[in-house]
C-alpha cells in the first residue's frame, strides 16, 4: 500500500477543510440582517420602492432587510458610503438614474459608478409626470408651453435637489420646450411637492410613485406623462410626445449595487430574493397602483444592469453639459 508524506496529507486535509468552510459560509448566508442603503428621504419615491421590496425579500432570505436612508448631494453620499463598505454581502445600494448622471454632473466625485461596484439587478421602472399647482391657468400641456413662453423666466419648476431625477427631468423638459423655466431646488421630493401644493412653485416633474396620490386626489393639475405610451394607471392622460414634444421620453430606472468584490454567492442570493419579490402578487399590485413597471427578464441580472448603466451614462453626459448645471 502506497503511503503519502505527512506534509502532503496535511495540505490535502487543509484544502478540503477550507473548501468545506467556504461552502458552509455560502450556505449560511445571510447570517444577520442586511442593509439596503437609500440615497433619498423616507417617504420619497425611491424609499417607497425600497421598503416595499425589502419586506418581501426578507421573507425569502430569512433575515430582515433594513432600509437605511443616507441623504445628501444628489445621492452621491449614499453611493460613496456603499462603495467604501465592507464587501461581505451585508450592504447594498438601491439607486436610480443618478448613478448615470453623477459623472457628468459633479466635477469632483469620490467614487466611480462604473468601476467601484458589483451589479445585482435592475429593479423597477417608474414613469414621470408633469404636474402643476392647482390654480395654474393652462388647461393642458400645449397651453402650458405657450403660457411658459409668454411668462419668460417667471414660471418656475421645482425639483428634489441637484442630481435628483426631478432635476434631470426639469433640464430635459426646459430644453425640449424651448423655454426658460426658473429651477427651484428643494431638499427632497416631499418638500418640493409641499411647495407645489401650497402654491409657492408652479411646476414639478416627478415620479408616479410620488405624484399619483395627489393626482387621484385632484390636488394638482396633471399635464402629461413622460413615457412613450399612455400609462395603465392614468389611461386618460396623454404623453408629452402626443402633445407636441416629439420623442420626449424619460423613465426612472432603479438598480441594486454592492461594494466591489462582494462574494458572488451573496449577490446571487440577494438577486434571487429580489426577483422573487417582484413576482409577489402584493408587490406587483403595489407597484402597478403607483404606475411602476417591472423590467423585462433580461434586465433583471447583473449583466443587464451593467449594460444599462453604461448606456445611460453615455446618454446623459451631453444633456448635462448642454444645460451647464454642475456641482463641485
Amino acid at each position: 500500500m502506497t503511503s503519502f508524506p505527512r506534509t502532503v496529507t496535511s495540505l490535502a486535509c487543509l484544502s478540503l477543510g477550507l473548501l468545506g468552510a467556504g461552502l458552509a459560509a455560502a450556505d449560511s448566508y445571510p447570517a444577520k440582517p442586511i442593509t439596503l442603503v437609500v440615497p433619498y428621504s423616507a417617504g420619497g419615491p425611491t424609499d417607497v420602492v425600497a421598503r416595499t421590496l425589502a419586506a418581501a425579500m426578507g421573507r425569502t432570505l430569512g433575515q430582515t432587510v433594513i432600509v437605511e436612508n443616507k441623504l445628501g448631494a444628489g445621492g452621491t453620499i449614499a453611493a460613496a458610503h456603499t462603495a467604501r463598505a465592507k464587501p461581505d454581502g451585508y450592504t447594498f445600494l438601491i439607486h436610480h438614474n443618478g448613478m448615470a448622471t453623477a459623472p457628468a454632473l459633479y466635477r469632483k466625485l469620490n467614487y466611480k459608478p462604473l468601476a467601484d461596484f458589483d451589479y445585482v439587478s435592475q429593479v423597477i421602472d417608474v414613469p414621470m409626470t408633469v404636474v402643476g399647482r392647482k390654480d395654474l391657468p393652462a388647461k393642458d400641456f400645449r397651453e402650458l408651453q405657450a403660457y411658459a413662453k409668454a411668462q419668460g423666466n417667471k414660471l418656475n419648476l421645482a425639483h428634489a435637489g441637484l442630481g435628483a431625477v426631478s432635476h434631470l427631468c426639469g433640464m430635459l423638459l426646459t430644453q425640449a420646450m424651448g423655454v426658460d423655466l426658473t429651477s427651484v431646488p428643494f431638499q427632497g421630493t416631499g418638500p418640493a411637492m409641499n411647495a407645489l401644493l401650497g402654491g409657492q412653485v408652479d411646476l414639478l416633474c416627478d415620479q408616479t410613485t410620488s405624484t399619483t396620490p395627489f393626482i387621484k386626489a385632484n390636488s394638482v393639475k396633471l399635464y402629461g406623462v413622460t413615457t412613450a405610451s399612455r400609462l395603465k394607471s392614468l389611461p386618460a392622460t396623454p404623453t408629452l410626445a402626443e402633445q407636441g414634444l416629439a420623442g420626449f421620453q424619460l423613465v426612472v430606472w432603479h438598480g441594486i449595487y454592492a461594494p466591489k468584490n462582494t462574494p458572488k454567492e451573496a449577490i446571487d442570493k440577494f438577486g434571487t430574493a429580489l426577483r422573487t419579490a417582484l413576482k409577489d402578487p402584493e408587490v406587483a399590485k403595489r407597484m402597478a397602483d403607483l404606475g411602476a413597471i417591472i423590467p423585462a427578464d433580461d434586465k433583471l441580472s447583473p449583466q443587464g444592469l451593467q449594460t444599462w448603466l453604461e448606456q445611460e451614462t453615455q446618454r446623459y453626459a451631453p444633456v448635462i453639459k448642454a444645460a451647464g448645471q454642475f456641482a463641485d
